[in-house]
Parts: structure tokens; C-alpha cells; sequence
């Protein structure tokens, strides 16, 4: 553990306080230019691209040290996001689990597999021998585009175990990718599935497109307080279970860190959340428990850390690589749009669109992206993407995107080479698609096609 000063404690205080002017400026600009709410971008997003500008790497009005701490926020504040995911709710059956979280844990290991083979067998045939690209390059991807900017400086140490010290600042350049085109080709699948019919639950958002400013009915709050002020404020009281549930995690990691190199906090505090709702759900202190407060918490959070992680992304280091991750990167956009055009549609029996874009976003951005853009689709949250995602994550983050079996490609490339590690992910992908329809998991496209029909019809006045 580390000490900080004051002086530290004050650099860290300034760099918040920074970010909320980024987030007052990103709404300012979306009560003035209505085109930015006609496409749907936030106003985190909106100040976060006003921190990059003005950052070390281009005005240069930002110093260097504040563009640090921003970066480094965005791995920490993803911890609180997720924390409260399980906590303060019923807890479902297993067949309800396999329903809401099956989907999603397909989705995101073939997914995840397919983000191994591609960048393996393309360094294998243009890049290895003919540009001498380390073979260890292929395995940034992985931990860039599934793990985000937490996993690719938690990858550091198996990277350099492995002798390749560039490893880090090159995944932190290919998640810098994935993270502005998740975003930004995200806000655009919603415009497209907006205009087609495909949203059910957008139009629930009251005068979005015309007003960030709502009405007085519509502006009035739903979370409920139970706790007498005079004990704790109901935010203090459900920001300090979030904490505990943290802190929990915290001490996963630390069993797990000497078997699985970066794991990263957030699946962890998740565990930690359910740790904190099971110990309390048979006492009195459960009565005092609002999910709405949860996620009104947790929704500013994800606000800080979206403007964070926009307003941090690394320039120079995209630019000293440009060629391989320019090629592998267009490969993985592609590759990330025909998942969710081919098969949202033919794994998720129910609100695909929504679904298919929290799969879209953890697999171009991580789990922030994904509620970020599933926010905006679904601002009410009355699809079954949020409760999909929560499920699912016990099933996918302690392995993918940051977890034991991130940390083991590094290891598997170096041991059998990037043709073999390609070859034997594509051949999981292709296994997958059989047992999707063993499962029952596979939605025949002809019923698609009547849904969407009648979708397209419904959504037409929108």
C-alpha cells in the first residue's frame, strides 16, 4: 500500500474538478448545437474529446501530470460502476440466469476468440517475418479492445516477464482505438437502428432529441429514502455499501494476483457486490436498500470515467505503430460489426438491438462503453441488456477480457506461435456455432425477419 500527501491528495482533488468542467462544458455544448443531440452524444463523451483537445498532445492548456491522473481514473472508476450491479436486488434462478446471462456469455466468448485468431494469423502472414513485428503484438488486442485501458496496463508485468517492455503502451494505444470508434460507430448503430424501427425503448426519453432541459414531471426524481438523515444521508449510506463491496474485491485480487497476472477489480467488486447483498439481505439493514440510488451512484461515476478515458487517450503512441494497428484495427471494426449484424440478431431471442449493443461495447471499449451506449439506446432501462450484462459477468470477467485466460495468450503465443494459437481460437468460433443451436440459443433468421418487419412498422413514426 501506498501513502499519498496532501499535496498528492490536492493534484488528484484538481484533476476531478477538471473533469467536471469537461462534463458542465459537454452539456453546455448539447443545449447549444441540438445536432449533437440528434446524434446522441453525451455530454461525458462531448468533454472528453474538449479534454483531449486541450491536452499535452495537441493546445497543450492541460499540463501533462492532470492528462496522467485522468488516465489513470478510468481503470479505478469502472470498479464503482460495476460494484452495485448485483447488490440490492432479487437474486433469480438458475433458470432465469441461463435465459438473461447465456446470450451474453456465448456472445462474448466467441467473440473474444474470434479478436485472438484474427490479430494472430494476421501477424503471422504480414507482419512477423516481414517486418519483424514481436510476435507478442497479436495478444494486445484481446487485452485492448475486451480489456480496455485498465487490463492493458494490468498485462504490463506478463508482457515484460515475457521480455517485451512495449507491450503496455501499445495495447493502451489499441484500446485508445477501440474505445473512440466503440463510441462513436456506436452512437451511429443507434441513429441507424433508430430510424429503422429497431429501438423499442428510445422513445421513451422525454423530449431527448429536442431538450436537454426537461420538464417539471419529468424531471422529478424516483429514488426512494428509508434511512433517517439523522443517522447517514441516503447517498452516504449506499456509496458506503459500494465501498465495501469494492474492498471486497480488493481482497479477491490480492488471493488471485500470484495465479492470474492483471486481473483487473471490477468483475471482483462485482463479486464483492453480491458478497455485501447476500450478508444483508436477511438483516434490517437490506429494508434500507434502494436500487435506484445504486444506480444513480453508479451513472455518475460512469459519467467521470468516460470523460476521463476520452480526454487521456495517448497520440504519440498510435502514431509510432501506426501501420499494424491500422491494419488489425480496421480488421477488428469490421469484424466487431459483422457480430453484431449476423449474430445479435440470431442469439438474442429478446431486444437484440439492446443486447447486441452491450455485446458491441464490451467488445470495442469494455463494460463502460457498453453502458454507455445501452444508456443511451435504453435510457429507462426497461430492456433485459442491463440484467444480461450483470448476469454475465461472473461468467466472463474473472477469464476474458482481463482475466486467466488473458493472461494466458501472452504465454500460449510464446510457447506454440501465433499460427497455432490462430488456428485453434478460429476452431473454438466454428465449434461454437453448433452447440449455440444444441443449446437452443440460435434464433432461426425467417423469425427474425417477421420481428423486424414488425418492428420496422412500429417504429415508424418515430
Amino acid at each position: 500500500m501506498m501513502e499519498f500527501d496532501s499535496d498528492g491528495l490536492t493534484v488528484l482533488l484538481i484533476a476531478v474538478a477538471g473533469l467536471g468542467v469537461l462534463l458542465i462544458l459537454g452539456v453546455l455544448l448539447r443545449i447549444w448545437v441540438p445536432l449533437l443531440r440528434r446524434i446522441f452524444l453525451p455530454a461525458s463523451l462531448v468533454g472528453g474529446v474538449i479534454g483531449l483537445l486541450l491536452g499535452p498532445n495537441v493546445v497543450g492548456l492541460v499540463p501533462e501530470g492532470i492528462s496522467v491522473t485522468w488516465s489513470g481514473l478510468a481503470g479505478v472508476l469502472i470498479s464503482v460502476v460495476f460494484a452495485p450491479m448485483l447488490l440490492g436486488q432479487k437474486l433469480p434462478r438458475i433458470k432465469e440466469v441461463a435465459e438473461d446471462a447465456g446470450p451474453h456469455v456465448w456472445m462474448a466468448w466467441f467473440s473474444t476468440a474470434a479478436q485472438v485468431a484474427i490479430p494472430c494469423l494476421l501477424l503471422f502472414l504480414l507482419f512477423e517475418k516481414g517486418t519483424g513485428t514481436n510476435p507478442l503484438f497479436s495478444t494486445i488486442f484481446e487485452a485492448s479492445w475486451s480489456g480496455g485501458h485498465g487490463t492493458a496496463a494490468g498485462m504490463e508485468q506478463a508482457w515484460s516477464a515475457l521480455g517485451w517492455e512495449e507491450g503496455s503502451s501499445l495495447a493502451l494505444g489499441a484500446a485508445t482505438i477501440s474505445l473512440i470508434f466503440g463510441i462513436l460507430v456506436g452512437t451511429i448503430l443507434i441513429n441507424i437502428g433508430a430510424r429503422r424501427g429497431h429501438l423499442k425503448y428510445l422513445g421513451e426519453k422525454s423530449d431527448a432529441s429536442e431538450s436537454d432541459v426537461l420538464g417539471k414531471e419529468a424531471g422529478e426524481g424516483h429514488m426512494v429514502t428509508r434511512l433517517s438523515p439523522q443517522s447517514l444521508s441516503t447517498l452516504g449510506f449506499h456509496f458506503a455499501l459500494i465501498l465495501v463491496a469494492i474492498l471486497i474485491g480488493f481482497g479477491l485480487k490480492m488471493v488471485l494476483d500470484p495465479i492470474i497476472t492483471g486481473m483487473p477489480l471490477f468483475p471482483l467488486a462485482m463479486i464483492g457486490g453480491l458478497v455485501v447483498h447476500v450478508a444483508i439481505c436477511r438483516t434490517s439493514l437490506y429494508r434500507l436498500v434502494d436500487k435506484a440510488t445504486l444506480d444513480a451512484i453508479a451513472a455518475v461515476f460512469l459519467d467521470f470515467l468516460v470523460v476521463s478515458a476520452v480526454a487521456s487517450l495517448s497520440i504519440p503512441v498510435i502514431v509510432e505503430n501506426w501501420i499494424a494497428l491500422t491494419v488489425i484495427s480496421l480488421t477488428m471494426a469490421v469484424l466487431s460489426l459483422c457480430i453484431f449484424y449476423y449474430l445479435a440478431p440470431r442469439i438474442f431471442k429478446r431486444d437484440w438491438f439492446e443486447n447486441g449493443l452491450v455485446q458491441f461495447g464490451t467488445q470495442t471499449g469494455v463494460v463502460a462503453t457498453a453502458l454507455l451506449l445501452l444508456r443511451t439506446a435504453d435510457p429507462n432501462m426497461r430492456s433485459n441488456g442491463y440484467r444480461g450484462l450483470a448476469l454475465s459477468r461472473p461468467f466472463i470477467s474473472p477469464f476474458i477480457g482481463g482475466g486467466l485466460v488473458t493472461a494466458l495468450f501472452p504465454i500460449l503465443v510464446m510457447e506454440y506461435g501465433n499460427l497455432w494459437v490462430g488456428l485453434g481460437c478460429l476452431g473454438f468460433c466454428v465449434a461454437l456455432m453448433p452447440i449455440a443451436k444444441i443449446l437452443g440459443l440460435w434464433v432461426p433468421s425467417s423469425s427474425r425477419r417477421r420481428e423486424s418487419s414488425a418492428s420496422v412498422e412500429a417504429g415508424s413514426g418515430f
